[in-house]
């Protein structure tokens, strides 16, 4: 056994084997998706043996969750950072949306994952969708365009629901549906159409 190894191995029987599976199960999803999320070879990656990694993580599904929930964080940080910092409520709800289908583009096994049947969803009712920072991104782009006078009070109540619909069927369309074989422009002209579509239906 190389020193290196030996210096991982004592390292993860010291408490970091835990997050150095974690990192491995992300790597899968990033590489192929939610099918790619296996126990023993994020095992095999971490240089451990798949009893070792059965110590933290019990189940397929265990690890298939931190993938998950690590796809929805990085999703929601995609969305944070594509917001302009002097940006008026219809350019950052626009924003938003162009992110987005734009994450889904960028990282379609993570997007796959976070999305992804097989384990308990983060949220099971309306009344934990806060859970998903995604969606108190969203609600707080239409609480902007409310508080502006851009939005009908009686469209606001559940307004995250289309809104959210229309632009995860644009992003699965996109990657995994017949504008997936479309070229760059066609792609965007579909995603201003989708974001007029949005913004008029909020709006108007």
């Amino acid at each position: 056994m190389s020193d290196t190894r030996s210096a991982a191995r004592a390292r993860y029987h010291h408490g970091d084997l835990a997050n150095a599976l974690a990192r491995e199960a992300v790597a899968l999803a990033r590489e192929g998706g939610p099918e790619a999320v296996v126990l023993r070879e994020a095992a095999r990656r971490a240089g451990v043996s798949a009893a070792a990694a059965y110590r933290h993580f019990s189940s397929h599904e265990e690890l298939l969750r931190v993938a998950k929930e690590r796809g929805h964080e990085l999703l929601a940080d995609a969305l944070e950072e594509a917001i302009p910092a002097d940006a008026d409520p219809r350019e950052r709800l626009r924003a938003l949306g162009a992110a987005y289908v734009g994450f889904a583009v960028a990282e379609p096994g993570l997007f796959r994952t976070a999305f992804c049947h097989g384990v308990r969803e983060l949220a099971v009712d309306e009344r934990e969708l806060g859970e998903y920072r995604a969606f108190r991104i969203v609600a707080g782009a239409l609480d902007a365009l409310l508080a502006a006078g851009l939005m009908p009070a009686e469209r606001r109540p559940g307004a995250e629901f289309p809104s959210w619909a229309a632009l995860h069927g644009l992003a699965l369309l996109t990657i995994d549906g017949p504008l997936a074989v479309c070229d760059a422009a066609t792609r965007a002209a579909m995603l201003d159409a989708t974001l007029d579509l949005v913004e008029r239906g909020l709006t108007s």
